[in-house]
Order: C-alpha cells, then sequence, then structure tokens
C-alpha cells in the first residue's frame, strides 16, 4: 500500500515496509540520550471514560524512550482530577498532570491575563498552549510530540514514528506533521480534508494565482491531522492559534517560521479511527460546518497578511471554483472507493459539498467584519519576557498540584 512519491517542498517520510517496533525503539532510545522526549497529551476528563485513552495508556507503558508525559487535563472538578492522578499512575514515564481548571494554575492563567498573555478560547489549543509551556519549563527536553486521546486504533508505533524525525540527531528536522489513511467501516473518512481543505486550497490558487504559501499547504497530505512533532527551539517562537484553525493555524506559523528543509510530515499509521465530528448541517455553529467556517477564516488571515487583497467579490470567486473543484474530487473519491470494494454515499459527500461552500461565505464575511481579529496565542518568548518566572510558577502549581502521585 505504501508509495515513494515526493509531492511539494516538503519531505515526506514513507511507511515503505513493515519493520519491527522493537528496532525503531532501540534507536529512540539512544537518540533519547542527546534529544529526552516528552510527550503531550491535551485531554478531556470526559477522555478518561471512553474506549480510546484507557488503550493509549497501555500502549504507551511500553514505549519507555519517552522520559517525561504531560498531560492537559480539562474540564475537571477535583474529584474528578485526583481520578485521573490514578488514572495515569500506571504510566512508568514522569508524568505531569495539569489541572487546567484547577486553582493553582487559574492563579498563573490570572496572571497571565494582567500582562495580556492569556488564551481567551477555552479548547485544545489552550490546553497545547499551557503544555508547551510546561515543556519549556523541564529543562531537560528536547524534542516533544502531541496527539489527541482519541485514537480508538492506537499502538505504540504510533508515538515512534512521529518523535523519530525530530528525536534523530542526524536529521535537520524542527517539524514533523503525522499522516494517515482515513479509512473505517469500509469507508472513506476525513470528510473535512478531503471535501473541503485540499479543494479550497486550489480554488484559492486559482482565483489568487500561484503562491508559495499555497503550495506549502497543498503539500501535505493530512493538515487536519492532530499529531505532530517539534523541537524545544521552535516551542519557543511558535504561536498556538485558539480556535477551530488550530491545525492550519499551526501549518502557517511553521511556513512562517522554518525553512523547507526543516519540515517533514511523515506516516505514522496504517489504520486511524477516533471519534467523529457530525456534520452539524442544522447547527452550523458546531460539528464540521462550524471548523470549515474558522479554518477558512485561517487561511484568509494568512492571504491577507501575504498582501493579497480579498473583497467579497473574491470570496464568490473562491468559492465558485471550489464547488467545481470539491465535486471533481467527489468523483475521484467515488472511483478510487468503488476499485476498492468500498461504501460511498454520493448523495451524502455532494450534501457536504453544498455546506462547505456556504462556509467560504460565511467565513469571508466574517473576515471582512474583523479583519484584525488575532487569533493566536502570544508564543512563549514573549511571555517569558513579561514573567522571567513563569516557568517556576507552573512547575511549583503542577507539583503542589500532584503532591502525593505515584511519579
Amino acid at each position: 500500500m505504501a508509495d515513494f512519491f515526493q509531492n511539494g517542498d516538503i519531505t515526506t517520510l514513507h511507511k515503505l515496509r513493515q519493520r519491527p517496533i522493537e528496532a525503531l525503539e532501540e534507536e529512540l532510545t539512544a537518540f533519547s540520550r542527546s534529544r529526552p522526549m516528552a510527550l503531550i497529551l491535551p485531554s478531556l476528563y470526559s477522555e478518561l471514560e471512553g474506549d480510546a485513552l484507557p488503550r493509549i495508556v497501555e500502549q504507551l507503558k511500553q514505549a519507555h524512550y519517552i522520559g517525561d508525559i504531560i498531560i492537559g487535563l480539562d474540564r475537571a472538578t477535583e474529584a474528578q482530577f485526583q481520578h485521573a492522578r490514578e488514572f495515569f499512575s500506571a504510566l512508568p514515564q514522569r508524568t505531569h498532570l495539569l489541572w487546567n481548571d484547577g486553582p493553582r494554575l487559574r492563579a498563573v492563567d490570572k496572571q497571565l491575563s494582567a500582562e495580556g498573555l492569556s488564551p481567551q478560547h477555552e479548547g485544545k489549543g489552550r490546553n497545547a498552549w499551557f503544555c508547551f509551556g510546561y515543556a519549556l519549563a523541564l529543562e531537560h527536553v528536547e524534542s516533544v510530540a502531541l496527539h489527541d486521546c482519541d485514537i480508538i486504533t492506537y499502538d505504540r508505533s504510533f508515538p515512534a514514528r512521529l518523535f523519530y524525525p525530530v528525536a534523530n540527531p542526524t536529521f535537520s528536522f524542527e517539524f514533523c506533521k503525522g499522516y494517515y489513511a482515513r479509512i473505517y467501516d469500509n469507508k472513506l473518512g476525513g470528510r473535512l480534508t478531503r471535501l473541503f481543505v485540499t479543494p479550497l486550497l486550489r480554488a484559492m490558487k486559482k482565483v489568487v494565482g500561484a503562491m508559495d504559501y499555497l503550495d506549502f499547504m497543498d503539500s501535505f497530505r493530512y493538515p487536519l491531522s492532530g499529531e505532530f512533532s517539534l523541537r524545544r527551539d521552535f516551542i519557543q517562537t511558535v504561536r498556538i492559534p485558539g480556535d477551530w484553525g488550530l491545525e492550519v493555524g499551526m501549518l502557517s506559523e511553521v511556513y512562517r517560521n522554518l525553512s523547507r528543509h526543516h519540515i517533514c510530515q511523515v506516516d505514522i499509521a496504517d489504520t486511524y479511527d477516533h471519534k467523529h465530528q457530525t456534520l452539524s448541517a442544522e447547527d452550523q455553529e458546531s460539528g464540521l460546518v462550524k471548523m470549515s467556517v474558522e479554518i477558512a477564516k485561517s487561511l484568509f488571515r494568512k492571504l491577507a497578511t501575504e498582501g493579497v487583497e480579498l473583497s467579497p467579490e473574491c470570496f464568490r470567486s473562491i468559492k465558485a471554483s471550489y464547488f467545481r473543484i470539491a465535486l471533481e474530487c467527489t468523483e475521484q473519491y467515488y472511483y478510487d472507493a468503488k476499485i476498492n470494494g468500498m461504501e460511498f454515499d454520493r448523495h451524502a459527500e455532494e450534501g457536504s459539498v453544498d455546506l462547505f461552500a456556504q462556509s467560504i461565505m460565511k467565513a469571508g464575511e466574517s473576515f471582512l467584519a474583523n479583519p484584525m481579529a488575532a487569533p493566536f496565542i502570544p508564543n512563549w518568548n514573549r511571555v517569558h519576557s513579561a514573567i522571567p518566572d513563569i516557568s517556576e510558577q507552573m512547575r511549583d502549581a503542577v507539583a503542589k498540584d500532584n503532591v502525593g502521585a505515584v511519579k
């Protein structure tokens, strides 16, 4: 199933054969001596009660090359935090549980707010940002990876392949994006990438002309994957988007900060399944429709910073071009599904395209109404400049919350 095709300027690291996981982990253990690794798990408390996170913990028990695991815990009461401490105590690594709703980290957040540095939106972006700040507070950590906590098909090769490009001292990569085939229940998944992001990027190329940024974004096989790894130095300068455009916004920051030679993408899983977002056609303030609006706005903001003049006429042209390209993509996916004996609902696919086309205009109207909106959270270099002892404060808060923990 693998191929070795390199598309665009971004190096693609394929899964060309089934390499024994033990061999990969042996190398990673050697790398960990010069590039110690920390894994970030941004988690809702509710995910502890699902099927995916218990499996993730069981698999991570065997990933001995990972020295530290940082869990950002959202929406947890004190009793739930204590349960989470017990839940994650099974991990053999140094485990750092950030109780984001607890009084100590809320006090740190209040100090950030006083300096105008606190994230404005609740959610994964805010959680990940605090975890990155804590990773910087662990001064020995050099390589960091992040993945979601709802991956049903998780196994221990997943973090190994995600870490490898940034942990290998002979590689020059500072950022690595994970990708995989989204196939489940004999169907094609990944609607938001297949039917919205990729056709939208190609429509933008047609309307605004060739742009290095759009070529860069279109080089990624799965731009909306929630899995990536990066080096410590990049954590200090990257700005984390705080809205639903997290993944696209993150790639825009990678484009702004790093040379193409320091960026790659890696195939991390033969199969990948997680909690599915509904299309939410009836309630367009949630689900994939809301996500599509936020993603489009993120792309429009980046085009504006690249000097593209955006107008209602421009958005109408992008929408018309998107609609034609997306329908052509639907046809291609139909052929692909059929030759592989898979189910394919053309009516549902084209219905999704109809809704996503409307999202382009909504995103355009929102952008024009407030073109100066700044959804990015300040980077940690700025935070450390404003509050020099922030690392000590975070370490102290987390340590006191976890007093008496097993690790």
